[in-house]
This record gives C-alpha cells, sequence and structure tokens, in this order.
C-alpha cells in the first residue's frame, strides 16, 4: 500500500492489483482518491500494475509514481483485471487537476513516452534540488529477497538526464551492488547540501549525484539489517537555521536475522529489533558514528511520522518475524511476521538521552498492522493509520486484509478555542523571498512560536519518502488583540527543501495549526533534456504496451 497527501482534503492511495471491493470499469481498482474528511473513497483506474512501486512529488507539484510488478498470472492475473507490466511503468497525477470534491483528475500513463530506462520493483525515489526525481536500485522481477539475480543496482532520473556520460541511461551503483541481500526500498533523503543519504540492509552512504560519487559511512550497529525484508523505518530530524541546517538521520527497527538464510530456514517468531540508530551527517558526526537507542519495544516494519513539533510518532509493525508473506516457518496465516506491536511511541529528539521514547497518553490499537501498512500526518494534524495486507489477495485469515482507517490525534485538537489559527498570503514560495502569515495563538506563548515547512513524503513499506521539516525564520511585523503578523524567510536555497509541494504548519509549544499548502521555488517542471529522453528511450525494452498510444487518465493532455 501507498500513500501520499495530495491536497488539502485528499490523499491518494495505490495498491497492489488484488481483489479490492471497491471497483472501476468492471474491474477491481488499486487506486483511489481518499477523501480525509468524509472517509470515502473514488476509484481511479490505474492500467499498469503499481505493487511495490516508489513516488515522489515533482518541482511543479505534479506527483510521479514508478516501477511496480509484473502481471501476476494466478489469482490476481490480467484475466481479472486487465492490468500491464507496471516494473517500467511511471504513472502521472496532477493534484492541481483536482476539484475540492477529488474530481477532475486522475492517473495518466503513456508507456511509448513516459516509462523507466529499467524495470524497478522496491525502488525509492527521492526528489533533489533541481526539482526532478533520483530512483534508487529496486529488483528486475516481482519476488521476496533480492539476489544477484535480479538486483538493480543502478540509480535514474525523471526527466532523464545527461550526467556522467549515461545520457539518460541508468548510472551503475556500487553500493547496490555490494548491498544484498536485504537492500530492497532504500532508505534515502535529499541532504541539505544537495547530496543523498542512502542506507541499504546495514550500509550507509552518501551520494553525490552531480559528481557520482559515493561516500560510504559507518556500517550500522549490532548487526541489524533496516531494509526489506528486514524492513525498519527511518526519518531525517527537523532542519533548522539555528544549527546552520545540520542533518541528523534517525534509523529505528529492523532485523539482525541473516540475510543469507532461506526463507525455509527463517522463523516467524524470530525477534525484531528494538534498535533506533542516530548519527548527524557532519564530519564531526561521521567520526563518531551511530548513536544507539532502544526503543520500548522491537519492531520489524514500523512506521516513522514527523510531527510539526519536531517528535517522531512510531506506529504499527511486528515483533518478530520478517516481511512479506509465504516465505518462511510457522507463518501465521500467509505473514512472514507476528507479535504485532500496538502501541505507538513517541520519539522526542531534543531531550536527553535515555528519556526520549513515551507511550504516555498514547492509545493502544487492536488492529494489527504488519506488511503493506501506511501512516502519515495530513494537513488537518491529524495521523492516519490505514492498511495490512500480508497476503497474496484479498484474504480473511488471520492478519487480513485490512480495509479499516484509524485516525490518532492529541486530544487538545478537538478544542479550537485553544488551537493556533494561521492565514498564509501566498501559495508560491519562491527561495530567498519573504512573505506574511496572520496568526492567532488563541492563548499560546508567543516566546513558543515555530513555523514547520513540512514535506509529508510518500509512503510505503515503512519508508516515506522525501519526508522533510525545515523551520523558517520569521519575524513579528504587526500585533493587535487577537493577531499576530509574521514575515516569514523561505527557504535560503533548493537543498534545504527541494522544490515542490509543502504544508506550512504554525506550532505553538506543544499545538499546531491546520496546515496551509505552499508551493516552494518557482512551480517550474524539473529540467528537461530531450537528448536523454530519446536515448532512454531507444535503449530501454517497453516492458509494458498499449493497442494504441494514447494517453491514459483525466488531465492526459497536461503531459
Amino acid at each position: 500500500m501507498q500513500i501520499a497527501v495530495v491536497s488539502a482534503t485528499h490523499a491518494i492511495i495505490i495498491d497492489k492489483v488484488e481483489h479490492n471491493p471497491l471497483t472501476i470499469n468492471g474491474h477491481p481498482a488499486w487506486g483511489a482518491l481518499y477523501d480525509l474528511r468524509t472517509n470515502e473513497a473514488r476509484a481511479l483506474d490505474i492500467h499498469s500494475n503499481s505493487f511495490c512501486a516508489g513516488g515522489t512529488f515533482l518541482s511543479n507539484g505534479s506527483l510521479i509514481n514508478v516501477g511496480g510488478n509484473p502481471v501476476v498470472v494466478d489469482r490476481t492475473g490480467a484475466a481479472d483485471f486487465g492490468d500491464l507490466n507496471g516494473l517500467q511503468g511511471v504513472r502521472l497525477f496532477h493534484p492541481q487537476l483536482c476539484d475540492e470534491e477529488g474530481a477532475g483528475c486522475g492517473i495518466i500513463e503513456v508507456p511509448h513516452r513516459l516509462r523507466l530506462a529499467s524495470p524497478r520493483w522496491y525502488n525509492t525515489v527521492v526528489r533533489i534540488d533541481d526539482g526532478s526525481a533520483l530512483i534508487i536500485g529496486g529488483s528486475t522481477r516481482g519476488g521476496w529477497m533480492n539476489n544477484a539475480t535480479t538486483n538493480n543496482p543502478t540509480l535514474e532520473f525523471f526527466p532523464p538526464k545527461n550526467v556522467h556520460g549515461f545520457n539518460g541511461v541508468p548510472v551503475p551503483s556500487p553500493f547496490l551492488a555490494e548491498t544484498l541481500n536485504s537492500n530492497l526500498f532504500p532508505i534515502a533523503f535529499s541532504l541539505p547540501d544537495s547530496r543523498v543519504f542512502v542506507a541499504a540492509n546495514r550500509d550507509a552512504m552518501i551520494y553525490d549525484w552531480k559528481l557520482n560519487v559515493e561516500r560510504r559511512l559507518p556500517q550500522l550497529p549490532n548487526g541489524v539489517r533496516v531494509t526489506y525484508p528486514m524492513t525498519g523505518t527511518a526519518t531525517l530530524l527537523p532542519l533548522t537555521s539555528t544549527n546552520n541546517y545540520a542533518a541528523v538521520i534517525l534509523i529505528c527497527g529492523g532485523s539482525a536475522i541473516e540475510d543469507s538464510r532461506p526463507g525455509y530456514d527463517i522463523d516467524s517468531r524470530e525477534a525484531a529489533s528494538d534498535q533506533c540508530a542516530r548519527m548527524e551527517l557532519s564530519e564531526s558526526g561521521i567520526q563518531r558514528g551511530w548513536a544507539v537507542e532502544q526503543m520500548p519495544q522491537a519492531r520489524l516494519m514500523p512506521d516513522a511520522v514527523l510531527l510539526p513539533t519536531g517528535d517522531v510518532l512510531i506506529v504499527n509493525g511486528a515483533q518478530s518475524g520478517i516481511a512479506g508473506y509465504g516465505n518462511v516457518k510457522n507463518q501465521i496465516g500467509n505473514s512472514n511476521a507476528d507479535h504485532p506491536t500496538l502501541t505507538p511511541v513517541l520519539y522526542r529528539p531534543s531531550n536527553p538521552i535515555g528519556s526520549r521514547f513515551s507511550s504516555d497518553g498514547l492509545p493502544t490499537s487492536n488492529i494489527p498492522r504488519l506488511y503493506h501498512s501506511v501512516a502519515s500526518l495530513v494537513p488537518d494534524g491529524r495521523v492516519m493509520i490505514a492498511g495490512s495486507n500480508p497476503n497474496l489477495d484479498r484474504s480473511s485469515a488471520r492478519y487480513a486484509t485490512e480495509y479499516r482507517v484509524e485516525w490518532l490525534k492529541p486530544l487538545w485538537m478537538d478544542n479550537e478555542t485553544t488551537r493556533p489559527v494561521s492565514t498564509v498570503n501566498t501559495f508560491l514560495i519562491p527561495f530567498e523571498t519573504n512573505f506574511t502569515m496572520t496568526i492567532d495563538l488563541k492563548g499560546g506563548n508567543p516566546d513558543l512560536i515555530k513555523l514547520a515547512l513540512m514535506d509529508l513524503g510518500f509512503v510505503t513499506h515503512s519508508v516515506h519518502m522525501n519526508s522533510r521539516l525545515v523551520y523558517l525564520d520569521f519575524a513579528v511585523e504587526q500585533t493587535n488583540d487577537s493577531a499576530l503578523t509574521l514575515r516569514v524567510k523561505a527557504p535560503p536555497h533548493s537543498s534545504i527543501y527541494p522544490p515542490g509541494p509543502g504544508w506550512l504548519y504554525l506550532v505553538v509549544g506543544d499545538k499546531w495549526s491546520n496546515a496551509s499548502h505552499v508551493l516552494v521555488g518557482d512551480g517550474s517542471n524539473p529540467p528537461e533534456d530531450p537528448g536523454a529522453l530519446e536515448n532512454m528511450l531507444a535503449n530501454s525494452n517497453q516492458s509494458i504496451s498499449l493497442d494504441d498510444k494514447a494517453s491514459i487518465g483525466e488531465g492526459a493532455e497536461a503531459v
């Protein structure tokens, strides 16, 4: 399951091809727009198999969803669904075409012009500082554990670039070749110096995409693996000018199971890891290496959700086993994992080590959230928790396919008389400019104001692609009895916040407002290189095809 917030009122959900009850054009749907207000869904007509794809927003506000799965020929075959091979799929979605009810927009697929240079299943996508997408790794076909015969140890760009002489075709990555077997859905974040942090298996690097240079980092401690199927979760902690935008990575959960063991030798009861590893990506921080902390409970397949306060909510997951389904001993139904972790935990990064984790006041769920679960902050300030399906298809077996959505919110959010309110005077926020906000503290302390510019990310398989929080500098410009006017500084450059959509929350102490939707940068398309595109198309096999070469989907004319 994949989710991304696309407007103040809707999130897009992209699923795997299976017998979902929601239908469109005579077949089960595997995509929908979900109304965050009414909890109703409108089916989207996706044509290629989007199972285990990655995604990101681009500098112009559009969303791409890339890679996926080949057509599965048994219970979820093309006879029931009419789906196409999605391994090289590029699915384009323009949120700006949607109205408030989520109508007027859809998934666009143009496989003869929009496709990846190579097949990718379980790839990660990062928006970089020029507003384009860096697509990282994956497997050349669906399966489970990666291996040398299926590994895709390369990077590519969307739109295609002519960099380092590769002219639109994949760029080899020694790091991705050397991190087998458990290296799918790599953890990755754009850094404030324009480079990219990447973790796979139990290793990590910083990649300079402009120079094509990989810098290896200290290995993650205690043999813990953190990428599929030993799935952990991660976040880039908040960036602020007060420490010159120091980048600090937090990686939690995973498993120390040896990834060379065959599935029949792995047991669903083997313990997951309770480890969180944290490192500042400065020269001195890298020399110090990873600082290790322990969560209150072990977690495999957790989700790390950044909150506007800078705290991290860790939810979902299992205390034992491994990600996936149908592979290990003592499966529960089809699940490779067991012992769901039902109580969230809050991580406060600014607290002293040893006092950062707490579940005080957090509710315990009765819904297991295992493989294919997601969680995301939404614009109204709540956290949406959904999914779980460790099964080949829709199933009622134990750890069944889960369609219920849970909402997590602090109790103060129900009292509108004390919740901060903000209004932004602009949608477009160019770099190195100023804009104004009108705010009402609702009795809050003006000394505790923070302005949180957030990318809510593209979330799937515990990977929160592009999740980001930047605290903006501001000055109080005007006051009256009930409101303040703030003069706010935009991010200084595109490495601090890669150009693209964002959500701006007013934070006052431990409370935050509804978010304002903004577009950071000048709103232009990411750089396009027609020569690199044509060379990519000429040198890539088209694994998805249509009877005609028409664009598919509402809004196709906007490609």
